[in-house]
């Protein structure tokens, strides 16, 4: 009987027994505190339907339910009806003036009436698919809705809406991240009943003379301000203390793990061959920049030294880190040793393959492939050739790292896009049995500051300067009715070119007439037969037709999210149009970029977006004034605005709780320092958050 059946079958049993109730707190910090914890939950919430959904969160006890902390406050408070922008959100007090009526346009219901704000103004709302508003708000009714502006229609686009005023302790909202089967309302309820059992449990292990420097407020104190909240400066006063903790746990584990991997060596192995490097450069077929010399250098040198290579090599879109990765390859293929380089995507992983046959042919080097797209048998091959030692390099997938894959003599592994991954390359290497040299590759591009602080851990090498043909990119800014589209669309087939339709990533609940099946639709329509489909959810067969479809011309325009940001080499695509590029961040927006106009001819990069907000318009400029992606990383920085308080998911970053890159940068400066400097004392004060930060090295910081 597992764990969790016989946990359900004694407390079903025996939930009265004040005697097994104490045995159960005597146990709390003996062997199996997991029974304690999920006793307690159970009990706490009676709902059995409950307690299973907070299993499945991770949440087993009272301390982890309060530790898990809302990701985002919804505001409620009333909005000023004056110099209302396009798309701005309002909440608005008001009544009802008429009765909702559904009107229908296609596949959709659109429900309608008018609503009086206490502003007096009247307004028109409009809700898209809601044919529930028709019984749920009657003529007559004071409501509280939540909505958008639409300058356009001088109407509201509805979101949500509460009967009556919203109430004072109401007006802050926490959200949290739940699974869909826990509503906001029970978990926070939840979390008030279960704070003071919590208590004497938390623990503060920020260093006292860091809470004075900082003034940061006690543990207890600052869970309780971001669970309940009056105002929006608790809140903000609680994340002070929580992100600092947070930034301060991650510089003390990166730099652990930096010292950690200063003592792990590699088997004695002669030094690599110079003049054959410098052969082999000179075999290429154009001229490596400053930049990339200088990063062979620097991983050369790594590779020469006992100590193993952690090393980073970032660049911008088209820098050249392929070259470099296939120089280190060559180098790890001169000490005899067998080199595996691995993609986050299966095209990506057979782009890599084709390259590297191409620098590699006439030298005898044998490459093997591996992805899940080829048959069971060639899987079975290629593994065997790598045990036998026949293989020098494997280009693939995370299938790489798996269990039954056996290297005869991993010497260099070489992670590109290093931050797709949601596995731990460390602990996947060490599983190996192997030390191994390590090169991680990333082009989302870091300022130098910000990197030095993420990647303490590791060192970093910077390409910046482009090597190989000039791009000729154009960025402009559209809306979306703008004819010009359609016309460097019909211009872009009759030179024979590929196309780029990119349609955004649309969250649960989010309104956008730009989603990619949408687009897909308007555009088939448009050019009947020409259209290939792309996104994450298509299978991987139907992915590579689509991509076969689109390279091949077959159907020269390919309608796709973000999943083209990476593995699409398409020389001859001259045109991509963004939709909704006001949802994208900068840095992807520049990876996307990166896609066209590879082969050295003009091409265009247009941004279509109806929003009319200055800021946001000022922001997507920046892309037309720079084709730098340091730069645009450093202006994304200024541009990003408060967004969500707490911490926010950034591609390629570190997945944190709280710390939000683009507000925090100086924070995690400041806690960097505060960690080289209680790791240089390692006093009594310190003791208990290095302790902390100690625990479970090998599982990496990183998202």
């Amino acid at each position: 009987m597992s764990n969790l059946i016989f946990v359900k079958a004694i407390n079903r049993s025996i939930h009265s027994s004040s005697a097994w109730n104490k045995f159960l707190i005597h146990i709390l910090k003996g062997p199996c505190p997991f029974l304690f914890c999920y006793y307690k939950v159970m009990k706490l919430s009676k709902s059995t339907k409950l307690n299973d959904a907070l299993l499945q969160m991770g949440l087993r006890s009272p301390i982890e339910v309060i530790n898990h902390l809302p990701y985002r406050y919804d505001d409620y408070s009333l909005t000023p009806e004056v110099g209302l922008s396009h798309g701005k959100r309002l909440v608005l007090f008001g009544t009802v003036i008429t009765a909702p009526i559904i009107n229908f346009a296609g596949r959709f219901k659109i429900i309608t009436f008018n609503f009086k704000s206490n502003g007096h103004n009247i307004y028109r709302v409009t809700a898209f698919n809601r044919p529930y508003l028709r019984s749920a708000i009657r003529m007559g009714g004071q409501y509280t809705i939540i909505a958008t502006y639409d300058r356009l229609k001088q109407g509201l686009n509805f979101i949500a809406f509460k009967h009556g005023a919203i109430k004072e302790e109401d007006i802050i909202k926490p959200i949290y991240s739940l699974i869909s089967s826990i509503d906001q309302h029970v978990f926070h309820r939840l979390v008030r009943r279960l704070f003071n059992e919590a208590v004497p449990f938390v623990e503060d292990i920020i260093p006292i003379y860091l809470q004075q420097k900082y003034r940061l407020l006690p543990k207890v104190n600052s869970l309780k301000l971001a669970h309940f909240p009056t105002s929006f400066d608790d809140v903000r006063q609680s994340l002070r203390t929580l992100k600092y903790e947070e930034a301060l746990l991650f510089s003390l584990k990166t730099l652990l793990i930096r010292r950690q991997n200063q003592l792990l060596t590699k088997s004695s192995k002669p030094a690599i061959n110079l003049l054959m490097i410098n052969d082999f450069v000179k075999r290429l077929p154009f001229k490596l920049s400053h930049d990339q010399l200088d990063a062979v250098r620097d991983i050369i040198n790594d590779m020469n030294k006992a100590p193993l290579m952690y090393r980073l090599l970032q660049g911008d879109v088209g820098s050249g880190k392929t070259v470099v990765a296939s120089i280190a390859l060559y180098a790890n293929y001169l000490r005899k040793d067998q080199g595996a380089l691995m993609a986050p995507t299966d095209a990506l992983a057979k782009q890599h393959f084709l390259t590297l046959n191409d620098f590699f042919k006439g030298i005898g080097v044998q490459i093997g492939l591996l992805v899940g797209s080829k048959s069971r048998k060639e899987r079975d091959i290629i593994k065997e050739m790598l045990l036998d030692g026949v293989l020098d390099i494997v280009v693939g997938t995370h299938a790489l790292f798996s269990e039954d894959v056996v290297y005869q003599s991993l010497g260099l592994a070489i992670i590109d896009e290093q931050h797709r991954f949601g596995v731990n390359q460390r602990s996947l290497l060490s599983n190996k049995g192997t030390r191994a040299d390590l090169l991680l590759m990333s082009a989302t591009p870091i300022p130098r500051t910000l990197a030095l602080t993420l990647y303490s851990d590791l060192d970093i090498t910077t390409i910046k300067q482009f090597p190989f043909l000039k791009r000729h990119v154009t960025t402009s800014i559209h809306k979306s009715d703008d004819r010009l589209i359609h016309e460097l669309i019909k211009q872009s087939l009759r030179d024979k070119r590929r196309i780029f339709i990119v349609a955004p990533l649309i969250d649960e609940g989010e309104i956008t007439s730009f989603t990619v099946e949408t687009l897909f639709d308007q555009y088939e329509q448009t050019y009947p037969g020409l259209v290939s489909l792309l996104h994450g959810r298509l299978g991987s067969e139907d992915k590579d037709q689509s991509l076969d479809d689109f390279t091949s011309g077959r159907t020269p325009i390919l309608v796709s999210t973000t999943v083209i940001e990476v593995g699409i080499d398409v020389p001859s695509a001259d045109l991509m149009i963004v939709y909704d590029a006001e949802r994208f961040g900068l840095a992807s927006l520049h990876q996307l970029r990166g896609r066209i106009g590879r082969d050295g001819s003009a091409a265009r990069f247009m941004l279509v977006t109806d929003i009319e907000l200055p800021d946001e318009h000022a922001r997507l400029k920046v892309l037309i004034e720079s084709n730098d992606g340091f730069y645009i990383a450093e202006q994304d920085l200024k541009f990003r605005g408060p967004g969500e308080l707490a911490g926010q998911r950034q591609a390629g970053m570190p997945n944190f709780a709280f710390i939000n890159l683009y507000q925090d940068h100086k924070m995690l400066e400041y806690a960097r320092m505060d960690a080289i400097e209680i790791l240089s004392k390692e006093d009594q004060s310190s003791k208990k958050i290095i302790e902390v930060a100690s625990k479970n090295l090998d599982s990496t910081p990183y998202a």
